[in-house]
């Protein structure tokens, strides 16, 4: 049996792809390559180009492999630009999730891990998010997310589907230096382009009331969370209860100042980041507990934030 993972030439999904070949669990990869990359699947995992939105394509996948269940990462994931472009976003993330749920269905697949996002709680008003945190999301990509998890949880009250949520902020770092984050609307990325092009990175407010006066975040390693993606499909598959969603969180967070101090000592580039003016809407601290997940799923910090950046650098000059 085999695990479907949605996404899996993404910068996440390639990485849970190794996590699950890592517990020699089979998998197959479908992935439109809209921000994929061929080249992050391994070339002996089944791979299938094409997007959710796709019910034969679905079909024929889970008529060609026997699929124990699915982690579904698939997802258009810009906050800023789904404001822009909601119908898309919606299209994207709520239409091609319910005609994926509708193929499993239909194929007796009764088993998911949703990748969701911290988005769906919005601008929180405690400084420690918990999975009882109230959901407010404030853009059509966090309120996309919170229609997956509700498709999930209808479907389970209607045809007994298994399933969980993993909601969590930012993703960093790389697991290999063949498998890079390439967004240009996330932070490490940004920053290191603005370095390689000789240009200074830039923070947005130095005046919040944090320690250093800058925003304070959640930022996890891509390795650590690929791993309690795994945990979460092996425990569906072995029958065991889980949580409908999990915090992947690291309870203390770090800040934008203090990762501009870390990726100059780990580059060896010297530099003082510029300061703009405050985004709208930027609360000075939102960091989530991960205690749930860490009794359920593996869950754990096991990357300092100079390995998170030493290792992105590493993934970002292998293709420089």
């Amino acid at each position: 049996m085999a695990w479907l993972v949605t996404g899996g030439a993404g910068y996440i999904g390639s990485h849970v792809v190794r996590a699950f070949r890592e517990e020699g669990i089979d998998v197959v990869v479908v992935d439109d390559l809209s921000s994929g990359h061929a080249e992050f699947v391994p070339v002996d995992v089944p791979f299938y180009r094409g997007t959710l939105l796709d019910g034969e394509l679905l079909e024929t996948v889970f008529r060609e492999h026997r699929i124990a269940g699915v982690v579904h990462i698939a997802g258009f994931k810009y906050a800023g630009v789904s404001v822009q472009r909601p119908l898309h976003t919606y299209e994207q993330n709520v239409t091609a999730t319910a005609v994926l749920l509708a193929a499993m269905q239909e194929a007796g697949i009764d088993a998911i891990v949703f990748s969701s996002s911290a988005a769906v709680y919005g601008t929180p008003d405690t400084d420690l998010v918990t999975e009882e945190t109230p959901r407010s999301p404030e853009s059509p990509y966090g309120e996309s997310k919170l229609i997956g998890e509700w498709l999930l949880r209808d479907q389970g009250v209607a045809v007994g589907l298994r399933h969980t949520s993993l909601r969590y902020f930012n993703v960093v770092g790389s697991g290999s230096v063949e498998l890079r984050d390439t967004s240009p609307h996330n932070l490490f990325p940004m920053v290191f382009d603005a370095l390689v092009d000789g240009r200074t990175p830039r923070i947005n407010g130095n005046d919040y009331p944090t320690p250093d006066g800058t925003c304070v975040r959640d930022y996890i390693h891509v390795s650590d969370l690929a791993v309690s993606h795994v945990a979460a499909a092996k425990r569906l598959d072995a029958g065991e209860r889980v949580e409908p969603v999990y915090n992947l969180g690291s309870g203390d967070g770090v800040s934008v100042g203090e990762i501009m101090a870390t990726v100059a000592s780990v580059t060896g580039i010297p530099f003082t980041p510029e300061v703009g003016p405050r985004r709208a809407g930027d609360p000075a601290r939102i960091v989530a507990s991960g205690q749930l997940a860490a009794r359920d799923l593996d869950w754990r910090m096991r990357h300092s934030l100079t390995e998170m950046v030493d290792s992105a650098w590493a993934a970002r000059q292998a293709v420089s």
